[in-house]
């Protein structure tokens, strides 16, 4: 008996075969699709936390087995009374945002049959401390707003390529508003 063996199609760096085989696998059980990510938090003095992130659920189980954990630290610059040890919560969010909108341009153009050869990109983002520090109650104590801009090596369109940048969970996120709750427990 001869087993044939079908290689998997690669663009863009991204397992298009499997791709398209999540993609079925989702369509006949929309449950699959649904994922719960976590992170841990432990402040440690001053300016300086640490975020510890393992495991998640997802495509209908807990996906702990072979999950490396990874630790992220922030902090805070000097200007802003820290000792300059980690990137700042704003910069991790905009990283988080950049990185996201990147893979998806990647993911969704390798789905589209779209040749990508490089992506460059820059973000950043406006704060105003007043809303942050309670001076002004007028000032928003989050970003006011965010730039990006991707310089991508492709024969595709700008329009095309928006398209699928803007299709990142994290584009999502910053750029529409976001039910959250927030429970506080004290203790001594």
């Amino acid at each position: 008996m001869q087993t044939t063996m079908t290689k998997s199609k690669v663009l863009n760096g991204v397992d298009v075969t499997a791709l398209e085989s999540t993609i079925a696998a989702i369509e006949a059980n929309t449950e699959i699709a649904k994922f719960n990510f976590r992170v841990v938090n432990r402040w440690m003095g001053g300016d300086k936390n640490r975020s510890t992130i393992k495991g998640f659920t997802g495509a209908l189980a807990e996906q702990r087995e072979g999950v490396q954990a990874f630790i992220a630290d922030n902090g805070e610059h000097p200007i802003l009374l820290g000792h300059d040890e980690a990137p700042n919560p704003i910069e991790w969010l905009l990283h988080a945002m950049i990185g996201c909108m990147t893979t998806a341009t990647a993911y969704h153009a390798a789905a589209a049959g779209i040749t990508v050869g490089a992506i460059e990109s820059e973000i950043e983002g406006d704060l105003d401390l007043r809303g942050f520090l309670g001076i002004s109650p007028e000032a928003r104590k989050g970003l006011n707003a965010v730039r990006v801009r991707m310089r991508v090596r492709t024969g595709a369109d700008a329009p095309t390529i928006k398209d699928l940048a803007t299709r990142s969970p994290v584009f999502d996120i910053v750029s529409r508003a976001l039910p959250v709750s927030v429970a506080i427990e004290t203790y001594h």
